[in-house]
């Protein structure tokens, strides 16, 4: 099969043949029609040096069945599935994709490919942040600060705490692009994250009282003078040297977020990554979230690859790129 790979870190994207992938007991051989490229996609290429090997990445892809292990029970050949894949076995860029049936999900009726695939791994990031990190739906009545709502996981767990729960939602942005798009995600107030504290007050002069956060490094002491007490944090980045000290006072939690966690450990709950990916599938067909997909490249090339790498990168994205395959 073909695949996209590079072979040293921050070095070049290039077409290699790889053989045709075997599933496992519980694996599904996908064949990828669309895949999506995350941040994570792009930490990997200049973080992970793959000393001359042939590395493929991507997480996210949407696809068909096309061969299933001797212990499969959730899906058949000819599925049309969704799935974000996991860090530790090769990517999605390729023709054909090897993953556990325990972390995929049937692909919407409603949309197309590239549609498809730009929605699991925030998904699923979206749904353990509120869900299995801030225990939601509480039936208090508090408010939530998504930073970076824009972007393609904020704009999932916008949706999200929209749809499923009570929450009064404040998304980050501070193009008038970026706004829109937070408010047609499911905001119900916008604020600008130049001037977090002051405009933050603006609409929730009470403060908040749980946090969603991509961008974690230098922003503990603000988070903390912005939660009221007893409230929250979840973080999905990589912050070195966190200094968490400052949610003492208010007894503050910080919550560590990586969808990634499921798949590494074949945890006993593993199986519920693919729950979550059909429940959001059936929200997609009821009308109740949709896509965030806002920019489509038309074929699986280096090129390509490299393109939506650039635009990720970029960090002035609205929503998620995808790759047609």
């Amino acid at each position: 099969m073909k695949a996209i790979a590079y072979t040293e870190k921050s070095g070049p994207f290039t077409e290699i043949d790889l053989p045709d992938p075997t599933p496992g007991p519980r694996d599904l051989v996908v064949e990828v029609r669309a895949v999506s490229v995350n941040p994570v996609d792009t930490k990997l290429h200049h973080g992970v040096d793959p000393g001359g090997e042939a590395k493929v990445l991507g997480f996210d892809a949407a696809g068909v069945v096309t061969a299933v292990g001797d212990e499969v029970t959730l899906f058949a050949v000819g599925d049309e599935v969704m799935h974000a894949g996991s860090i530790l076995r090769p990517g999605t860029n390729a023709q054909y994709h090897v993953v556990d049936e325990r972390i995929v999900g049937r692909k919407p009726s409603t949309l197309d490919w590239a549609e498809a695939a730009a929605l699991p791994l925030t998904a699923i990031t979206a749904w353990e942040s509120l869900f299995d990190r801030f225990r939601l739906p509480d039936g208090r009545s508090r408010t939530l600060l998504v930073m970076g709502a824009a972007g393609g996981v904020g704009s999932m767990v916008l949706q999200y705490a929209r749809a499923l729960t009570d929450l009064t939602v404040i998304g980050t942005a501070s193009r008038e692009a970026s706004r829109d798009w937070a408010t047609a995600m499911g905001a119900h107030h916008t604020a600008d994250h130049h001037d977090l504290l002051d405009s933050v007050r603006e609409v929730a002069p009470d403060g908040v009282d749980l946090v969603f956060s991509p961008f974690t490094e230098g922003m503990i002491e603000t988070y903390a003078e912005l939660l009221n007490p007893g409230g929250g944090i979840v973080a999905i980045d990589e912050p070195e040297g966190l200094e968490t000290l400052p949610l003492k006072d208010k007894s503050l939690a910080l919550h560590w977020e990586l969808m990634f966690t499921r798949s590494m450990f074949e945890s006993a709950d593993m199986v519920a990554q693919h729950e979550l990916l059909d429940r959001t599938a059936e929200l997609v067909e009821a009308g109740t979230v949709r896509t965030t997909l806002s920019e489509r490249l038309d074929g699986l090339t280096a090129e390509n690859l490299q393109r939506a790498h650039e635009l990720v990168e970029g960090g002035r994205m609205t929503g998620k790129v995808a790759i047609t395959v």
